[in-house]
Order: structure tokens, then sequence, then C-alpha cells
């Protein structure tokens, strides 16, 4: 699987997408990223060994806990890919008022 589906994959799962919207404020320890949700530890980790292999967090070692940040790189890849499609959207959107335009031009005075 590629870099951008592996990426992807991770984010499909509201769980992972809340893990990664409470690292915008800064690293976290496993435990203090369990806490808001109501699954058992087990899960939790499972959820961050799949967001760890995509690349978008990245775990260290701090005394007897594992600190959790957030690797913001993958989601510029998604960022990008994205953009193509926004900007396909507009150009279709553009040329579809200018038909409009034509097809029934402002009427004068």
């Amino acid at each position: 699987m590629d870099s951008l589906s592996t990426t992807l994959a991770a984010l499909s799962d509201a769980t992972r997408r809340a893990i990664l919207v409470r690292l915008k404020t800064g690293p976290a320890s496993v435990h203090e990223l369990a806490q808001p949700f109501q699954i058992s530890q087990q899960a939790i980790s499972k959820h961050l060994a799949t967001l760890e292999r995509a690349g978008l967090i990245e775990k260290r070692r701090d005394g007897r806990q594992h600190v959790c940040q957030l690797n913001p790189a993958p989601m510029r890849e998604v960022a990008t890919w994205v953009e193509q499609y926004r900007q396909h959207w507009e150009d279709a959107f553009d040329r579809l008022d200018d038909l409009l335009h034509e097809l029934n031009p402002p009427k004068k005075g």
C-alpha cells in the first residue's frame, strides 16, 4: 500500500482522527490520550500503532511513559492530493458560470 493510501486508511476512523485533534495541542502520554475514550487501553494502543505506521504520530519514551506527538508530514501529502481536486472543481464551476452567462446574458437597462 502506498503512503497516501496508508494515511487515508488511518484517517478513516473517528477515534484516530480525535486522537490527532488532541495531539494538535501538544504531545501527550498514551494514558492521557486514552482518558476521553470509553475503550480499553489495548484498543487505544492499536489505534496509536495504526497512526504510527502511517507516520501521523511519533512515540518516544519519557521515563516509564510513552509520549506521542503529531507528525504533520503525511497530512501535507493528503492536503496536496485534495488540493488537486479542489482546483479541478473550481475550474469546472468557472466554465459552467461562463456557459450560463453565454446562454442567458444579463439584460441591459
